[in-house]
């Protein structure tokens, strides 16, 4: 069955840096676009960045833009989210989907940014 595991969240001051990643399984995945999204309390859920199936073609949120890297190894069937100069407003749980949607199969990881 499909399987997603995210791992690298954690609490970082802002201006900080994390890599998440997500570990796929039980399902071709260099064959499925990657989506991360993310979800804070009280806030709609938002979608954050979109990697093609072979990692040629990238797209990011104008909230992220500049900021965050989207990558994959499908040899290794992960998906990567290196965040850089995080803000405040970064602050939610992170997951990956191969939902264009949203639809969360996995738990995420969460990201606090606080100083």
């Amino acid at each position: 069955q499909v399987q997603l595991v995210e791992s690298g969240g954690g609490s970082v001051q802002p201006g900080g840096s994390l890599r998440l990643s997500c570990a796929a399984s039980g399902f071709r995945f260099n064959v499925y676009d990657m989506y991360w999204f993310r979800q804070a309390p009280g806030k709609s859920l938002e979608w954050v960045s979109t990697i093609t199936s072979g990692g040629t073609e990238t797209v990011y949120a104008d909230s992220v833009k500049g900021r965050f890297t989207v990558s994959r190894d499908n040899g290794k069937n992960r998906v990567y989210l290196q965040m850089n100069n995080l803000k405040p407003e970064d602050t939610a749980l992170y997951y990956c989907t191969t939902s264009s949607v949203g639809d969360r199969r996995s738990q995420g990881t969460q990201v606090t940014i606080s100083s």
